[in-house]
């Protein structure tokens, strides 16, 4: 799938309404007593984060946006300025208000593959991730669970892919295109051979192993005709990453993608997680 500017925008809405209450809840009593905090965003993409988590944050934060590409670190400063009531330029960001809310932002580009370890010792209040830790590997995972255990920070994930890929009606091609999609999830994206669908399992264990209290909830897209632009492209990236592996014949992945155009509905699984550090 492609991480273009245009393509988050395109799935902003459906990822905003498919995230879990209950755990966006449970976050948002876990920093209650607080009046600011301070966030470090890991594949923070155009910022779709934190127009989604701000509002349910204490009335002053702090964002460390994190991203390897400056495009998309760029898309984020003018999305956010849009999203925002006023903006002010600061040193290395902005200064929003928006809802009564003071949101101090920088944009920082890292290279996540090398410098994990010395992002994290920055000893934020909240690291939080969305539709990232599908496309790390399970080594990565395992780093980072010991970088966010090693100074107990709170941890917030949302839309992990789980492996679900529901269409209606089906194609008899589905089960080879599911396949395909998850052999090509596994390739390597930068940071070793990746999770995918297993991933918020992996970080359950990692998390459970170094003593955290971890919630995971469903966060599915259930898309249908008022999405149709964002079924159209889903299935046209997802079509394109089945053909690059070459396991399911070109002509029945064209015609899986032309029959998607008449799709009426599609749903596609994903996790939340929260990961709490014990008292101690």
């Amino acid at each position: 799938m492609s991480f273009s500017a245009e393509w988050l925008a395109l799935r902003e809405p459906a990822d905003h309404e498919a995230r879990s209450i209950i755990l966006r809840n449970h976050l948002q009593a876990h920093l209650a007593n607080r009046d600011d905090v301070d966030i470090i965003d890991l594949g923070c993409g155009t910022g779709s984060n934190l127009r989604a988590l701000a509002p349910h944050l204490p009335p002053r934060q702090s964002w460390r946006l994190v991203d390897y590409d400056q495009t998309l670190l760029d898309a984020a400063r003018r999305t956010l300025r849009d999203w925002a009531d006023s903006a002010s330029d600061a040193d290395s960001g902005l200064v929003l208000q928006k809802d009564r809310k003071t949101i101090t932002v920088v944009f920082d580009r890292v290279d996540l593959a090398a410098d994990l370890e010395k992002l994290l010792a920055r000893k934020p209040d909240l690291v939080t991730a969305a539709a990232f830790f599908d496309l790390v590997s399970p080594e990565w995972i395992a780093r980072f669970c010991d970088a966010l255990a090693a100074h107990r920070l709170t941890f917030f994930t949302v839309l992990t892919y789980d492996g679900l890929d529901r269409w209606l009606p089906p194609h008899p091609a589905d089960e080879a295109m599911v396949r395909a999609f998850h052999a090509h999830q596994a390739t390597d994206k930068g940071f070793g051979m990746a999770a995918g669908p297993q991933a918020s399992h992996i970080l359950q264990q990692a998390l459970t192993r170094h003593r955290y209290r971890v919630v995971m909830e469903p966060s599915p897209w259930k898309l249908g005709q008022t999405q149709r632009a964002l079924m159209n492209a889903l299935s046209d990236g997802f079509a394109g990453a089945v053909a690059e592996t070459r396991m399911v014949p070109a002509d029945i992945v064209e015609s899986w993608r032309v029959a998607r155009r008449d799709a009426v509905s599609c749903e596609v699984g994903h996790y939340d997680l929260l990961g709490l550090p014990s008292a101690d």
